[in-house]
């Protein structure tokens, strides 16, 4: 339960309308992947993302297309899915890296992101985890294709988790 007193706008559960718009899908696609089973759940997983992805807005579907593109070729171990409604590519059903359509978040940039599941540690003890994205030219995607490629780089088969420096 929250504790929260509500917000502005009247809610008095505490939580925007975006944001329990965001735990709504979350919850129909977990209701999705336990219905459609194992068969062709890649496949299906796979045309659910790009489904969103058309039904942006331009300007970011431009860029999540190009995302979909950089992720699924420096990365074909990770398997494209829905995630709060909007695509990101798993590792053993572990989301690993994602996309935030600008325009569905009221924001006036798109958001490429990586979870605690990617590979990105940096023995400095600091590293980005997401970034702005409101247009690729060829050096922002040299740069993602770089970040995927890392993320997942690490992996070590067979290991739950990667070893990350600074963890036990």
């Amino acid at each position: 339960m929250s504790t929260r007193s509500g917000d502005e706008s009247g809610n008095a559960g505490g939580f925007s309308e975006q944001e329990r718009s965001a735990m709504k899908e979350r919850a129909a696609e977990l209701r999705t992947e336990v219905e459609r089973g194992r068969g062709n759940k890649r496949a299906a997983e796979e045309l659910d993302v790009l489904s969103k992805i058309q039904e942006m807005e331009a300007a970011d579907r431009a860029v999540a297309e190009r995302v979909h593109a950089i992720v699924t070729a420096n990365a074909p171990g990770l398997a494209p899915k829905l995630w709060y409604g909007q695509p990101a590519y798993a590792r053993k059903g572990k989301v690993v890296c994602f996309f935030r359509s600008g325009s569905a978040d009221k924001e006036r940039y798109s958001t490429f992101g990586f979870t605690p599941e990617a590979d990105l540690d940096d023995d400095s003890g600091l590293w980005p985890t997401s970034f702005a994205v409101s247009g690729l030219g060829e050096e922002t995607e040299k740069a993602i294709a770089a970040l995927v490629r890392k993320a997942v780089g690490r992996h070590r088969p067979g290991s739950e988790h990667s070893i990350r420096p600074g963890r036990k």
